[in-house]
């Protein structure tokens, strides 16, 4: 059975607000946006805190709860944000229109992440960057032994945390430029690249597409 995630948004900010840990590292991480920045799994919002400001972003979620909560975070927010109920599966944005995409603790909840990886790479500009904070599969044998164990409850509410995460940013065509450490090697903060220069004329018009 899929999760529901519009009942997971009831207790998502008890569960998933806490910046003891991933506070500060979220912080340096989306100071790097730039641009137009698509942000995969906005939630109920509890990641634009650490948004620069200024920024031009557009929130997806696939659950409208989730969106509803995160509507009072998105009016305080100093700059552009723009909420959107889509499923990450089959984003609505037309091919090479955002500068920057992100991810923060989202690509161990979807479905299929190589598909998701690749719609968005689908998406950002040859150029743009993809920054995620995510949770990975560790390197070491028992932390990727308590891992497994550990996925095998939390898969029953939508999270694995046994991802092998970077293989598959690699896989689709990513470029790796800086990884850091937000706790042993299971969270990990990133800066990517999608090979290639900017499109001559300008970026496409990120607005859903209507067909």
């Amino acid at each position: 059975m899929p999760p529901n995630w519009d009942l997971r948004a009831r207790a998502y900010d008890a569960l998933e607000a806490s910046d003891l840990r991933r506070g500060p590292s979220k912080a340096r991480l989306f100071s790097r946006i730039r641009g137009r920045t698509l942000f995969l799994g906005i939630g109920t919002g509890i990641d634009i805190r650490h948004f620069p400001p200024g920024a031009d972003v557009t929130g997806i979620d696939l659950s409208q709860e989730m969106i509803r909560r995160a509507k009072q975070r998105c009016a305080a927010y100093p700059g552009s944000l723009k909420l959107l109920r889509m499923d990450a599966m089959h984003l609505g944005f037309r091919d090479d229109c955002f500068d920057t995409v992100v991810t923060s603790c989202t690509l161990c909840s979807v479905s299929n992440p190589a598909h998701v990886l690749a719609e968005l790479y689908r998406v950002l500009r040859p150029g743009g960057i993809f920054l995620f904070l995510e949770h990975v599969m560790s390197t070491d044998p028992l932390l990727g032994l308590a891992l497994n164990w550990m996925t095998l409850s939390t898969r029953r509410s939508g999270t694995a945390m046994n991802r092998d995460t970077l293989s598959a940013v690699k896989a689709v065509g990513f470029e790796i430029e800086n990884i850091e450490s937000v706790f042993l090697d299971i969270i990990l903060s990133a800066r990517t690249l999608k090979p290639g220069s900017a499109i001559p004329g300008g970026r496409s018009d990120a607005s859903p597409q209507n067909d």
